[in-house]
């Protein structure tokens, strides 16, 4: 059926598709939402100092 090469080839290929697999797995479930979780804080913290800039020059 198989020769030893194209077995190695085989697992060779599931291998390389398994990583990827749970790779993507990985990104799509814990690095991706950290990232936009991250940069939404971000904004809100400079929409934060935005109106505090503006209440300050107000007052002063």
């Amino acid at each position: 059926m198989f020769d030893f090469d194209q077995y190695l080839g085989f697992l060779a290929f599931l291998t390389i598709l398994t990583i990827g697999f749970w790779l993507m797995i990985f990104l799509l479930t814990f690095v991706i939402p950290y990232w936009v979780g991250g940069s939404i804080v971000e904004m809100l913290k400079e929409k934060n100092e935005e109106r505090k800039a503006k209440k300050a020059a107000k007052n002063a």
